[in-house]
């Protein structure tokens, strides 16, 4: 059994949405945010206290794009994956980690400087510029979005949840409303998509049933 540990909406969502698409069987352990603080039993887990933390068998990862690396590779060859035989493979695995390394980090910037600081420590510009950071890079995409549906390989991959997660992260702290047309126009395609929506309602669904409190279902990223 897949054991997939998880704060609502934090990178971990990656893999949820992974498993959805999938429809892979698996568990999910969501906790509250900051789980370092706030669910210390989770250091025996994962030592730093970050999110995902995924185990398969003997398999234990920690890396978002990476468990969404996994998951295409074991379970959806020539699907979710492009094999390396695939034209488009060098794409693939760029786009896969442009979603987080990329698109993911500038973001958790502007959520600790607008957010997370407490008032007097919070820094105006210092998340502006971050979030220009942020747009500058997304606009690359936008060409490519407007020729195509997804961002490699002529289908839906594992590249487009790594991507769609910043997307994610992005609408939530108010930053959809600056994406180009064909950007927005494909962040809609991926919320339509029948896996996005069911791992949507099963981490509502797990943090209820787990008893999770609604001030601790956050956005969890960077260092927190």
């Amino acid at each position: 059994m897949i054991t997939l540990y998880h704060c609502v909406s934090a990178r971990s969502f990656r893999p949820l949405w992974m498993l959805e698409e999938l429809g892979l069987p698996y568990e999910l352990k969501v906790l509250p945010f900051p789980p370092r603080l706030e669910a210390q039993p989770y250091l025996e887990v994962n030592a730093l206290g970050t999110i995902p933390a995924f185990f398969d068998g003997a398999t234990r990862m920690t890396e978002s794009a990476a468990i969404c690396h996994y998951l295409a590779a074991r379970h959806s060859p020539g699907a979710l994956n492009v094999e390396t035989g695939e034209p488009e493979f060098g794409a693939y695995l760029n786009f896969l980690h442009f979603g987080e390394a990329t698109l993911t980090f500038p973001q958790t910037l502007v959520l600790r400087y607008a957010r997370f600081e407490p008032a007097e420590r919070r820094q105006p510009q210092v998340a502006e510029d971050y979030a220009r950071w942020f747009l500058s890079r997304l606009r690359t995409l936008e060409p490519l979005l407007a020729q195509q549906e997804f961002l490699c390989a002529g289908r839906f991959t594992a590249a487009d949840v790594s991507v769609g997660y910043a997307l994610m992260l992005a609408a939530d702290i108010g930053l959809k409303e600056r994406f180009k047309p064909a950007v927005l126009a494909y962040w809609q395609r991926l919320q339509a998509r029948e896996g996005y929506q069911r791992a949507l309602a099963a981490q509502q669904r797990a943090a209820a049933e787990q008893g999770v409190p609604p001030h601790s279902v956050a956005f969890a990223t960077g260092p927190f």
